[in-house]
């Protein structure tokens, strides 16, 4: 790996739901995300499709923070979900659920609309991954949302995203949209903790100069 130590500093952090301090609330104790005085603040304003919704946007969310981090104008999450739709990121299913984020759609239109090249890696250990970021790349990663308590078992791997922005000597930092603090933004973990969450696959994204 070259340079073993890179990290992008002042990336911001979003949770999916309205406001940090409310996630343990939500996850934890089952509140109503509604309750969150901040609710309204991706661009959501019916209640019953923002508790759908918000618990599923943890990819979107994670593009919101490398957008705005790269300084690349963009719609309100709210929105950004109606255009993901529309480009089959996420599929609605028979029986209510939803299918996604699909990569390779998501892909396509990151790319279409914000000119942010996306490289998706079906299967790749968590160190390429890792050995991918450079001063124009961030990765989305797949993991279990278990990853919020790094130090109790686990018992999936993958069905949750998170964005890195940094690795090194043993291991990477990153942003988990529906962590609960200390486990939330900026955490590092080392390689060893984090491949027992990791799915082994995700993307990169990387902003093209103009």
């Amino acid at each position: 790996m070259n340079e073993p130590f890179l990290r992008h500093a002042g990336v911001p952090y979003y949770t999916q739901w309205g406001s940090p301090e409310w996630v343990g609330r939500i996850v934890e104790q089952h509140g109503d995300p509604c309750d969150d005085p901040g609710w309204q603040r991706s661009g959501f304003s019916d209640p019953e499709r923002y508790r759908f919704w918000a618990k599923r946007l943890c990819g979107l969310t994670c593009l919101e923070s490398a957008l705005d981090y790269w300084r690349i104008d963009h719609a309100p999450r709210a929105a950004l979900l109606d255009e993901a739709l529309r480009h089959g990121v996420y599929r609605m299913r028979e029986d209510g659920g939803v299918d996604g984020l699909i990569y390779r759609p998501f892909a396509d239109w990151v790319a279409g609309a914000f000119g942010v090249r996306v490289d998706v890696l079906p299967q790749a250990p968590l160190e390429d991954m890792a050995a991918r970021l450079n001063a124009d790349t961030l990765a989305i990663v797949s993991v279990s949302p278990e990853i919020r308590y790094p130090d109790r078992p686990n018992q999936r791997q993958g069905g949750h995203l998170i964005l890195l922005h940094g690795r090194g000597g043993d291991g990477v930092w990153f942003h988990n949209p529906s962590g609960i603090a200390p486990h939330q933004a900026d955490v590092y973990l080392p390689f060893d903790t984090m491949t027992r969450f990791y799915a082994g696959r995700g993307m990169t994204l990387s902003r093209i100069a103009r």
